[in-house]
């Protein structure tokens, strides 16, 4: 029995691989065996896999009988796969990238140089150039084969191509007539292909060495076969497009970010910080300004595409469509400008634009899917004009683009022959109509005399309009600004009142400026506005309390939890994050205590005369908000003690109802329910006041849906449902209440709520994991992955999550997701996040958890070492040099010397070549990271430590 049919017959009859290779070695031991046997081994795994491609059983084999360089090395079994994938059989994207990374980790777990792991020390230099002529065949066909984020067979390609290319060092003995085969092999590659930096330099020099080798008599046949072969790539499929369109990894979790974290340092709401964080994306990528464009847009219908549209206000498809179609546009018109300061000019962006947008016009799927999207968005709005009805979202995106200056108005025209018609949105109808701006326009509805209806009909309308986005903000934003510096309140609260009422306005205004800014100003007034000279203080107060709801309303809408720089000046938003503590009195400062005794009485006392304006005057707003949650701390006390009667209690709880002190409500009722959480039974009356306020027809719908959540998560403790029923107290009223506010259809006597709705701490502390599959999940269905650094953060620690990190993308990695793991490795380690929310990760991921997988890759077995290994290596050198650009971005487009990731990557490089210097005579793992970071020259030049 020969090798190849006990191969065959072991893998037919279910052999394991450790049995085969056994008696394998049996065979070869006991017959006199050819010496050929290791090419036959090779041979037949391969004949296999065209009947079973990806087979991960057949990869097992090979890995062992590799892993035992006596009966199979790594040199036969490139020489015979390379040869092989020129069969058509046998050309699957799976198989040949399983086969091919199965070759390199060999390679880089084996510690050799390419000569003698990738070829064989024997090999003639003609043997060799026949190699490289095979692996550049391979990566043809692996650019000819179609797309797909489950295997990377282009990058793997690349690879082995690179290092068969570093074995060519003698081309003496090639004819005039092999060299011109080579040259024009290697040209076709160059002028056909994208292909990775690294390669590109090697091929290059490879085509100028056969150039000078062939001499001047072959000048003139080698320009036809290049003309030749230029014109047959004209001919061709443009391989590039097509290519480029399939990954939406890079700018998805870009655009995801940019949209998530929109009131951030780094998102959407901030111009330059966007802009800078787009254009270190764009430079990390190396991506032409089309490829770019191409691959931006692409992501972002895919958001579009994957967003839900069940409710025409609260959608994700609302979000979306205003950042594509009313934000994206402006950003990348910044992005034009920015990028006309270093070379690019406004020519080349156009074209780029419009070849991206052409691109766009090919995917007739996704266009298709998001206007799918839109028609179920859409359909909830029976307000909505025929125009923007009937409007596709791709021409929405194309006017604006107009709109803002970076495409032609021909070229628009052609992509959307109804834009000739230039059919008028409602709110540009009706500013022509005006003679004026819709600026101007939006400036003159937004006042005091409009009455609520007609507010609220122009904010319906500027929410299906993107296109006016903009101006509204820049509205609001103008007038936020003027009246706060003349404490004009009675118009500041009319605006305040507005935008908290139609949760909608404060998504515009989070897209389009910084919105935290706002509060900067709210907390100013708050914290030093006083009625000691208003000549009607309880209109003033209540004012006041506009105000106060919209900061509040804001800082919980979009989790602003940290302080705020605005001008170089901090603001602390506890003031407002903070009215829920409940003090002890002898915490209270003299001023605090005093104001506390003061108004108890005239609140909870049944001879006192109620609030008069002296009492308002003498009482800073401030300090009336920071002890109200004390007031009913200490009145739900008093009446369980039977020092409070029942009715002075309710009175007492009328002040708050009304528009005087009801702003003050949201602090309250968190009080009475951490008082609850902590005493449960022994805190009956707290429950009744939390149910008499937020039942209330005078509550304030800002105040129950800021109060519901918690209200809901403390209702469905088994503690709390062990209340006595009364006519008093009905735990299910309060319920009903809260689900309604939150618009959740739900039988209000149900005992436990849905998981999505409360989330058990243990679901919690799974969340980052949760997260981070589905991110990966996201990313092998071709959808744009989202990962929320910042709330994995905030559910376990940064060396844990990292940890975490590792553990999933080592999996996938194994499954042939390298590129995937990367490019979301890159974006955990190097996007900037605000530092005050969310430690940096790129320093705690190079000093403190890399040695620690490093110590654990090194007990590996080899075949997982090798792969683990490799995996370090990419995410080393793909996220340094990311926050490098990023650096550089900030710097160049913010105009300020800042380190956004903690530190300066040439700082964190030079820290990691010396930690790995000083551990690779004990750690094979660092000595192979510093080897492979070392001899990749782009990585070098940019970080000069690592030069070996």
């Amino acid at each position: 029995m020969s090798l190849a049919e006990l191969t065959r017959n072991s893998f037919q009859c279910g052999v394991s691989p450790q049995q085969w290779l056994g008696l394998c070695k049996l065979l070869v031991q006991q017959q006199d065996v050819d010496v050929g046997f290791s090419t036959a081994i090779s041979n037949t795994i391969l004949e296999l896999y065209r009947l079973y491609p990806a087979d991960p059983t057949l990869r097992e084999y090979l890995q062992l009988a590799l892993s035992d360089r006596s009966l199979l090395s790594n040199a036969v079994f490139v020489s015979t796969f390379i040869r092989a994938a020129r069969d058509p059989e046998l050309q699957n994207g799976s198989t040949l990238d399983m086969l091919c990374r199965l070759a390199l980790n060999t390679h880089y777990t084996s510690g050799s140089s390419p000569a003698g792991s990738i070829i064989l020390l024997t090999d003639s230099q003609v043997s060799v150039l026949s190699k490289v002529q095979d692996a550049l065949a391979l990566l043809r066909i692996a650019h000819s084969l179609p797309p797909s984020n489950f295997h990377h067979l282009t990058v793997s390609a690349s690879e082995l191509a690179t290092l068969l290319l570093s074995c060519v060092t003698d081309m003496s003995q090639l004819t005039a007539a092999q060299a011109m085969i080579y040259l024009g092999d290697a040209n076709d590659v160059l002028q056909s292909l994208r292909l990775p930096q690294e390669l590109r330099q090697i091929l290059e020099g490879f085509v100028l060495s056969l150039s000078l080798l062939m001499g001047d008599d072959a000048k003139a046949v080698r320009d036809a076969q290049m003309l030749h072969t230029m014109q047959l790539t004209m001919g061709k499929n443009d391989v590039l497009g097509v290519n480029v369109e399939t990954d939406t990894v890079t700018c998805g979790l870009l655009l995801q970010s940019l949209v998530a974290c929109r009131t951030c340092d780094f998102g959407a709401g901030s111009d330059l910080e966007a802009v800078a964080v787009m254009t270190g994306t764009l430079r990390w990528t190396s991506w032409a300004p089309n490829v770019f464009c191409t691959q931006l847009l692409v992501a972002a219908l895919t958001c579009v595409a994957q967003s839900s549209a069940k409710d025409g206000h609260e959608s994700s498809f609302s979000l979306w469509r205003a950042f594509v179609v009313g934000r994206l546009p402006r950003l990348l018109f910044a992005l034009e400008k920015t990028l006309e300061a270093h070379g690019t000019t406004e020519a080349d962006w156009r074209a780029a634009m419009h070849a991206a947008l052409l691109s766009l016009s090919q995917r007739s799927d996704l266009l298709t899917q998001c206007d799918t999207v839109a028609r179920q968005g859409k359909g909830h709005d029976s307000g909505q004009d025929n125009n923007t009805l009937h409007k596709s979202l791709i021409g929405e995106f194309i006017q604006q683009l107009l709109a803002v200056g970076i495409i032609d108005y021909t070229f628009a025209v052609s992509m959307d022959p109804m834009m000739v018609n230039d059919p008028r949105t409602r709110l540009q109808s009706e500013a022509f109509d005006h003679g004026c701006s819709i600026e101007t326009y939006l400036d003159s509805k937004l006042t005091l005399d409009s009455s609520p209806e007609d507010t609220l009909s122009l904010l319906e309308k500027i929410r299906q309009e993107p296109g006016s986005h903009h101006c509204f903000a820049a509205v609001v934003q103008k007038r936020f600004t003027s009246h706060s510096t003349s404490l004009d309140l009675e118009h500041l609260s009319h605006l305040t009142r507005t935008l908290y009422h139609h949760d909608f306005a404060l998504e515009i205004l989070s897209l389009h400026l910084k919105i935290s800014y706002l509060i900067c100003n709210a907390l100013e007034i708050i914290s030093e506005y006083d009625c000691e000279t208003v000549g009607d203080p309880q209109t003033a107060v209540s004012h006041l309390g506009d105000i106060v709801l919209f900061a509040e309303m804001v800082l919980a809408k979009f989790r602003i939890s940290s302080p705020i720089i605005k001008d170089g000046k901090m603001y602390r938003t506890e003031l407002l994050r903070c009215t829920s503590r409940v003090y002890q009195l002898d915490e209270l400062s003299l001023e605090h205590k005093s104001a506390f005794a003061t108004w108890y009485k005239a609140i909870f006392d049944s001879n006192s005369e109620g609030i008069d304006d002296a009492l308002l005057r003498t009482t800073k707003p401030q300090i009336l908000l920071q002890i109200s949650a004390t007031l009913f701390s200490q009145a739900a006390l008093a009446r369980q003690e039977n020092r409070l009667d029942n009715d002075t209690l309710q009175t007492g709880m009328s002040y708050f109802l009304g528009p005087l002190l009801r702003w003050t409500l949201v602090g309250v009722i968190h009080a009475m329910l951490f008082e609850i959480g902590h005493r449960a039974l022994v805190a009956p009356f707290h429950l009744a006041i939390v149910q008499n306020i937020l039942c209330s027809a005078h509550c304030p719908i800002v105040v129950r849906r800021l109060c519901s959540p918690s209200c809901l998560r403390l209702l469905s403790s088994k503690r709390i449902q062990a209340f006595p029923q009364s006519p008093a107290l009905d735990i299910s009223v309060i319920r009903a209440t809260c689900f309604q506010t939150l618009g959740v259809n739900k039988d209000p006597s149900c005992k436990a709520l849905e998981d999505h709705q409360i989330s058990p701490a243990t679901r919690w502390m799974d969340f980052p994991k949760q997260e981070i599959r589905e991110a990966l999940a996201l990313a092998r269905r071709h959808k744009a992955p989202r990962i929320d650094v910042t709330r994995c953060l905030s559910a376990t620690s940064p060396s844990k999550f990292l940890d975490l990190l590792w553990s999933e993308l080592s999996v996938a990695s194994s499954l042939g997701e390298m590129e995937t793991c990367r490019r979301l490795a890159t974006f955990v380690l190097a996007m900037p996040r605000q530092l005050s929310s969310a430690p940096p990760l790129l320093p705690i991921s190079m000093y403190n958890v890399l040695p620690y997988l490093i110590t654990a890759i090194d007990q590996q077995q080899a075949t997982e070492k090798g792969m683990n290994t490799q995996l370090l290596v990419t995410i080393i050198s793909s996220a340094l040099t990311a926050a490098l650009h990023i650096e550089w971005a900030v710097q160049t487009v913010c105009e300020e010397q800042r380190f956004v990731l903690g530190q300066p990557s040439a700082a964190v490089a030079r820290r990691l070549a010396a930690d790995l210097r000083a551990q690779k005579h004990s750690s094979s793992t660092s000595a192979t990271i510093l080897q492979r970071l070392g001899s990749s020259p782009a990585f070098v030049t940019n970080f000069p430590a690592f030069v070996m």
